[in-house]
C-alpha cells in the first residue's frame, strides 16, 4: 500500500489554486495566499517530489476536437491472458482509462474517438484480441458530472 502524504490547509489551497490554473505564477499564488514567492516554491517543490503533483497539463475540451463520442467499455478475459490484455490496451491511443476492478468483469475501459464508426473499429480490435471472452460496450450520451480537481 502507498504511504500517504498529509496536506495541510496552505498545501491544498496550492493544489486547488494549480488545478484551476497551472500556469500561474509563483509570485501570483503567493500573493493570493499571503506567502512569500519562496515558501510557495518550496511547497509546490515538496510536492512534487512526494509524487502529489505529478505534472502540469493542459486540460483540452476533447468535443471541441472531434473526439465527441465517448463509451465505456466492460471487458472479460481469460485470465491467464489477462496482464498480456492491459499491455496490449495501454497501447490503443482510443482507450484513455483502463481500470482493473472487481465483480464480473475484468476491467473497465474509457474509450474516446471521433464518431460510431471509428468506435465500431475500436470495439472490433478489443474484441478480436486473443484472450478476450467478451466485452459490454454502454456509450455516453451526456456528461452530468465529470470532476476534475480534487479539491473543489
Amino acid at each position: 500500500m502507498s504511504e500517504h502524504y498529509y496536506l495541510d490547509d496552505v498545501d491544498r489551497k496550492i493544489i486547488s489554486i494549480l488545478q484551476q490554473d497551472s500556469r500561474i505564477s509563483f509570485s501570483r499564488l503567493a500573493k493570493m495566499l499571503n506567502l512569500s514567492e519562496s515558501t510557495i516554491h518550496m511547497r509546490i517543490k515538496r510536492l512534487r517530489e512526494a509524487g502529489v503533483i505529478r505534472g502540469f497539463c493542459v486540460d483540452v475540451d476533447l468535443d471541441k476536437v472531434g473526439m465527441n463520442v465517448l463509451a465505456f467499455v466492460l471487458l472479460k478475459a481469460d485470465p491467464k491472458k489477462y496482464e498480456d490484455i492491459l499491455r496490449k490496451l495501454a497501447e490503443i491511443k482510443e482507450v484513455f482509462e483502463i481500470y482493473d476492478v472487481t465483480g464480473e468483469y475484468y476491467a473497465l475501459l474509457k474509450v474516446r474517438v471521433s464518431d460510431k464508426e471509428e468506435l465500431a473499429k475500436v470495439l472490433d480490435k478489443i474484441g478480436n484480441m486473443e484472450g478476450v471472452t467478451s466485452t459490454y460496450t454502454m456509450f455516453v450520451l451526456r456528461v452530468i458530472k465529470e470532476k476534475k480537481n480534487a479539491f473543489e
